[in-house]
């Protein structure tokens, strides 16, 4: 097992494979900066090279001053981070109670929640658009918040109920016996333990909700109601792209994303791999 360990040309290919994915996933986030900083005249003349011969970060200036990105910006983070908080707290509870307790019904809840996952978005959205509009709650976020907290809630609950499985049911009854009530226990002592997953979890959803197009687009239709996916539509004209702002947009939007997963990456990691582990 040392000598294995040891070896340099096991090493050697170790590190390399792990270049090679770190250059194909960082990659086009490398030409997406490229793009954005480089000057429109350039584009399409130098678009093969790797590094533009003149830099701007006028399309930076543009998109923010000029156009109507920090309203579209601002739009998807309270989407985003509503559907996040939302979403997690029902899954943690729902989670809870697929681990914890067997009831009647359990088994058809769980197969209708992982039904729901396997429906093309393009067979619902028509229903959905007509719910919502009876509901009045067209061009609102708050129907984005509420459609993505219920399609984020069947994978969501899953993720906690496994890594609830993941605590010994021995810790709560301990608690209890010193006592706490079962409130009191999940309070006290499960709960610090829930941490890495709920932060699993958080980082799983707003994802989803900050990515997400297509509801966006067939809900919102008034600009200052539209979320940045949305909103990069807006740098499409019908004779041309205006690419220079759409990538400049696009390094931006990126930034929450990464600020929010740098907050949570010390549970994240744990969560997502302490959650596929049962015992």
């Amino acid at each position: 097992m040392s000598v294995r360990r040891n070896n340099p040309i096991l090493a050697i290919g170790k590190y390399t494979a792990l270049a090679a994915y770190l250059t194909f996933a960082l990659f086009p986030l490398y030409w997406l900066f490229k793009i954005a900083i480089t000057p429109d005249r350039l584009i399409f003349t130098e678009g093969t090279n790797m590094w533009p011969s003149t830099l701007t970060f006028g399309n930076f200036r543009t998109v923010i001053f000029q156009t109507d990105f920090v309203t579209y910006f601002g739009n998807s983070l309270f989407v985003s981070l509503g559907t996040a908080a939302i979403t997690t707290l029902i899954a943690a509870g729902a989670g809870y109670a697929f681990s914890r307790f067997d009831f009647g019904g359990k088994k058809l809840i769980i197969a209708v929640m992982l039904i729901t996952q396997m429906f093309p978005l393009l067979m619902i959205i028509a229903p959905i658009y007509k719910i919502v509009s009876s509901l009045g709650m067209l061009n609102s976020l708050t129907s984005l918040i509420v459609v993505y907290t219920a399609f984020n809630i069947p994978f969501a609950t899953f993720l906690m109920q496994s890594f609830f499985d993941g605590i010994p049911k021995d810790l709560e009854d301990a608690a209890m016996m010193d006592g706490c009530s079962r409130f009191q226990a999940l309070r006290k002592v499960i709960f610090p333990l829930t941490l890495p997953g709920l932060g699993a979890t958080l980082g799983f959803v707003f994802t989803a909700a900050w990515s997400e197009l297509l509801f966006a687009l067939m809900l919102i239709s008034k600009n200052d109601a539209m979320t940045f996916p949305v909103g990069l539509l807006t740098f499409v004209s019908k004779f041309s792209v205006d690419w220079g702002q759409m990538m400049a947009a696009g390094v931006l939007a990126l930034i929450p994303s990464c600020l929010f997963f740098i907050f949570i990456q010390r549970y994240l990691v744990q969560g997502l791999t302490s959650g596929a582990v049962k015992g």
